[in-house]
């Protein structure tokens, strides 16, 4: 299967991409299909043994639109200022209609030869004109709308169009009339309500196209981040050239001041790097040789030089753009729910327009009523705002969040993350650091008579450092660490050997040392533990490090034991007031780890977890994540992404905490580009508050279609309230900007969770 996203032209409402949607999955061939009404895309999975790119082009324009080609993501600026051009001589028209039409009604003096009752023909003519010009302006919506009729899948243009239509058609009856002479038809002409529904339809578009731009604005700045210049080393010398002539592997230098141009390794130099638009951290990161950068990011202090590694649609930059949209391109339940009932909802329209009109008709209302009210039912409820609803959220919030390290990679997860009641965490690499260091030393040479024999605790980490400077166990990557940042200096060592699950020997100036477990120094008879005095303070010690949670090595010299050193992966700095903050949401926390019990409770009780289970292989996390989502609880795994990836997948949502430059992680719902578990309450937050706003959005698009619908079809007609065509043209428009509105105030609600 093979994935494509296509920009997609002429969508104009919900029911446009519902149906177009509803088309494409009917096609032999496609998997999925998947249409973005606010990013005016289609996410295709299809079999590229059946299909082919230009057939599933072909199929789009089947469906009544137009494909674009491949989405680039970028914005239509150009295309936007046409619009606005257009929309000015649009405007001009129905300003010039209204006067003619209207004018006189409020006391306008009358333009000279058009006057309604003393040049009827003149009259008619010119208000002909007019609207076939503002046709032509509105053609787009002509041709979709009948487009989308012809293959049954009636959209909101489908609805203007027919009201448009049936009031200049019905208008040109009258015109014919007046040229044979019936001049009491000019009180019955409709040419005005189609150049004002026009109008107002358009200006509803341009409005929700340029919001539209505003929601994907995060993205854009994403696609916008990295610089257009930067300098490349070539034979020696430091030559500028523009960020696509870089190939990987070329060596790029980035003074202060400047962005990382592309991804790369540094080779050489030290500073600190702002990664704070992919990370959402505020505090600059220091990098030094084998570290590696992001494209965009600020380079804080000194000058580096890097080695190319991803450029291109391979940077990381390009790959989260590409989730993010791929994420606005699926269906939460909630957006699935309102397609729905667009779908059902033109037709219904429809429906009782036409049932509406003749039903006056019959009773005796005289034909002009009778179309008033067919007409004002189609405009009055066409379903725009209704398709803006969700998508326009979703964008919002998919954007925000990639802005604070956040990439969510479906809009299902992003709209249950606040319906979560279980959160199982992962410990190493999630809940601590995943990184070995040093905690403790119980120095023991300070026991022995001999002053010559005494060794200081940089003394013992630079004997231990030398000796496991050899090994490739994460334990004695953890001493070497320690040791480089005392900048204590690793020397040599002879006949090193390693002991399988025990420990490590070697000579270390000539003596032998003995390093590792405690059944290691039983085997070698080590003297210090036959004394009993000393024996019992070393089990002590020894009990003390189990209890905090360390791995513990024995130090020892020939057959005499130097020292105990406790090595354990410490709790990242947060993540207590991450576990507060969940429990005051009633969110119940649970620590899944393949460690020992004692070593796990430990951890689990210093930062305040209840429920912990351990010894768990990884093939088994997944079965536990199973069994804990049959209490019909929502659950959510976080982890590493390396040895959860099951587990990931079979929770409800799964969060891969901590993973960097690597977002390609197909595993989770949800990438956290940085280690602060904070962010998992920051998408709570954000989840909570994009569904109140998209519910806030289907009551404002049903609001104005109940409370106008009543009115448009005469039910208050006795009472002398009733609405004409243009009327219903800007009530429609003011539920399509509320909507929009309301969604891009979600920008600012999120920008201040915290």
């Amino acid at each position: 299967m093979k994935k494509v996203l296509l920009k997609i032209g002429g969508m104009t409402c919900s029911a446009c991409s519902s149906g177009l949607e509803k088309f494409l999955n009917r096609q032999d061939g496609i998997e999925s299909a998947s249409v973005n009404l606010v990013m005016n895309n289609a996410n295709i999975q299809y079999d590229e043994q059946k299909l082919t790119l230009e057939q599933i082009e072909k199929f789009v324009e089947k469906a009544g639109f137009e494909s674009l080609g491949i989405d680039n993501f970028q914005k239509e600026g150009k295309k936007q200022n046409n619009q606005k051009y257009k929309l000015i001589v649009l405007g001009f028209l129905a300003i010039l209609t209204l006067y003619i039409s209207m004018g006189q009604m409020i006391g306008l003096p009358a333009i000279p030869y058009l006057d309604m009752h003393h040049n009827p023909i003149n009259y008619s003519i010119a208000l002909l004109v007019l609207a076939l010009l503002a046709c032509i302006f509105g053609w787009d919506i002509l041709k979709n709308g009948y487009k989308n009729l012809i293959h049954k899948s009636p959209n909101m243009d489908t609805l203007v169009g027919l009201g448009v239509l049936s009031s200049i058609l019905y208008s040109l009856y009258g015109t014919i009339m007046i040229l044979r002479g019936n001049t009491e038809y000019v009180d019955n002409l409709y040419y005005e309500s189609a150049v004002i529904i026009i109008f107002f339809i358009k200006i509803g578009k341009f409005v929700e196209n340029r919001n539209k731009d505003k929601t994907k604005e995060a993205i854009s700045q994403l696609m916008m981040i990295t610089p257009k210049h930067a300098t490349v080393l070539k034979d020696g010398k430091q030559v500028q050239v523009t960020i696509d002539e870089i190939n990987e592997g070329d060596i790029v230098i980035c003074k202060p001041g400047e962005k990382i141009a592309v991804d790369g390794e540094i080779v050489d130099g030290i500073t600190h790097i702002d990664e704070s638009f992919i990370t959402g951290e505020s505090m600059p990161v220091k990098k030094d040789i084998g570290k590696k950068v992001i494209a965009g990011s600020i380079n804080y202090e000194g000058t580096i030089e890097y080695k190319a590694e991803k450029i291109g649609k391979n940077s990381t930059v390009s790959e989260i753009v590409k989730l993010v949209v791929e994420a606005t391109s699926t269906k939460a339940p909630i957006a699935k729910i309102a397609d729905k009932i667009s779908g059902y909802f033109v037709p219904v329209i429809m429906l009782i327009a036409f049932v509406s009109g003749i039903v006056w008709w019959i009773i005796g209302k005289d034909i002009s009523f009778a179309i008033n009210v067919f007409i004002s039912v189609l405009v009055v409820a066409c379903p725009c705002s209704l398709g803006l609803a969700t998508p326009l959220s979703i964008v919002i919030a998919s954007g925000e969040a990639s802005r604070k390290g956040i990439l969510i990679k479906n809009s299902e997860a992003l709209e249950n993350a606040h319906k979560v009641k279980t959160i199982v965490f992962d410990k190493t690499g999630t809940l601590t650091k995943g990184k070995l260091s040093l905690s403790k030393i119980f120095n023991y040479t300070n026991a022995e008579k001999d002053s010559n024999n005494i060794l200081s605790d940089d003394d013992i980490i630079k004997i231990v450092a030398s000796i496991e400077a050899k090994s490739e166990h994460p334990i004695a990557k953890g001493i070497v660490e320690e040791a480089k940042e005392r900048k204590i200096e690793i020397e040599k060592v002879k006949k090193f050997e390693n002991v399988a699950g025990l420990g490590v020997t070697a000579e270390y100036n000539n003596e032998k040392y003995i390093i590792g477990n405690r059944k290691l120094m039983e085997q070698n008879n080590i003297e210090t533990l036959e004394n009993r005095t000393l024996s019992k303070q070393i089990e002590k010690d020894e009990e003390t490090l189990q209890k905090e949670g360390n791995s513990i090595l024995f130090v020892a010299k020939n057959n005499q034991l130097l020292a105990l050193l406790g090595v354990k992966d410490n709790v990242k700095d947060n993540v207590v007031e991450v576990i507060k903050k969940l429990k005051k949401k009633n969110i119940k926390v649970i620590m899944l780890t393949g460690d020992n019990e004692k070593t796990a409770k430990s951890i689990a009780s210093s930062i305040g977890i209840d429920d912990v289970i351990a010894g768990v292989m990884p093939k088994d996390k997944a079965k536990i994540v199973e069994d804990l989502k049959k209490d019909k609880e929502l659950v959510m795994m976080c982890g590493d992404g390396i040895n959860d990836s099951v587990s990931l997948v079979k929770a409800d949502i799964g969060v891969s905490v901590g993973s960097g430059t690597d977002v390609a992680m197909d595993s989770s719902d949800i990438v956290l580009m940085n280690d602060n578990l904070e962010k998992i309450i920051d998408l709570i937050d954000i989840s909570k508050s994009t569904i109140r706003n998209i519910k806030q959005n289907l009551f404002w698009a049903f609001f104005y279609n109940l409370c106008m619908l009543p009115i448009a079809v005469g039910a208050f007609s006795t009472f002398g309230i009733i609405i004409n065509p243009m009327m219903a043209s800007i009530a429609m428009t003011i539920s399509s900007i509320t909507v929009t509105l309301n969604s891009l105030r979600l920008k600012r609600i999120i920008r201040k969770i915290k």
